[in-house]
């Protein structure tokens, strides 16, 4: 992703960031990229680069008028203001402000961290499950019915945002569901203003061992951390933590991998 790109998605943050927020707005903005979607047209005439701005928003104001809320309004306008590389760059765009809108509802709420715990172990689940995977990315079935698997999975079983947000991730924005899950506990994170630190060990942390886990990694990158914990029992001993693009091998099985590259 460019500087210029990340600096247009962090500018779209902004404009939510001062607007109200309630669980119809994030509602309302996934509806905008559904229509936007299903509609080359519209996408087309929201992103023409040959066009005022001015023109392209009065285009909003004409098609929805009084039928959004006036936060989705200033959210759907300034992103319609930007200059997107494509026209699907603009979905994604409003597609992540209605995660920020839900996740921010869910703080509000004081069930973030569940929720977000919620979705990592859920991706995990699915990254385990061939069949559910394979299920959940088959493009050949409709958008609809690989949903409504997700809800039939989490239903009861887990906080109504997790569940919005683990069937909004099936449409795989991100190349796949995994990866778009990732992108939700990344803006998670940065909501909470933490880095997420992917943990791979061979046995469960004791409460103890996360705590100086977490203060270690917090001095390292000059913030809170918040610990996405993976056992995997291939791992032989130690610890492994990605934080970003950085990744801290400290497993047997990584220092004798180390060793074995030295040596050839």
């Amino acid at each position: 992703m460019s500087s210029t790109h990340e600096a247009r998605l962090g500018e779209l943050d902004g404009v939510l960031t001062q607007q109200q927020i309630t669980p119809e707005l994030g509602e309302e903005l996934f509806a905008l990229v559904d229509l936007l979607d299903s509609n080359p047209a519209l996408r087309r005439a929201l992103t023409d680069t040959g066009a005022e701005t001015s023109a392209r928003e009065a285009l909003v104001d004409a098609l929805f008028g009084q039928r959004i809320s006036a936060g989705s309004r200033a959210v759907f306008a300034a992103a319609v203001a930007q200059r997107w590389g494509s026209t699907s760059a603009l979905s994604a765009a409003l597609e992540r402000q209605g995660v920020r809108a839900v996740l921010a509802t869910a703080q509000q709420a004081g069930t973030l961290d569940n929720v977000q715990d919620e979705l990592f172990r859920f991706e995990r689940l699915v990254a385990a499950d061939r069949g559910l995977q394979a299920a959940l990315s088959d493009r050949t079935a409709p958008l609809e019915t690989r949903r409504q698997l997700v809800d039939d999975l989490l239903a009861t079983r887990a906080d109504a945002a997790t569940t919005y947000l683990a069937k909004r991730a099936v449409a795989a924005r991100r190349r796949s569901f995994e990866l778009t899950i990732d992108e939700y506990l990344t803006l998670a994170a940065a909501l909470r203003q933490r880095a997420v630190a992917h943990v791979v060990v061979a046995r469960p942390l004791t409460d103890e061992q996360a705590q100086r886990l977490v203060e270690v990694l917090g001095r390292q990158v000059g913030r809170e951390v918040t610990l996405q914990v993976e056992v995997d029992p291939h791992v032989v001993g130690g610890v492994r933590v990605t934080v970003g693009d950085e990744i801290i091998d400290g497993t047997v099985a990584g220092r004798l991998e180390h060793a074995r590259r030295q040596l050839s």
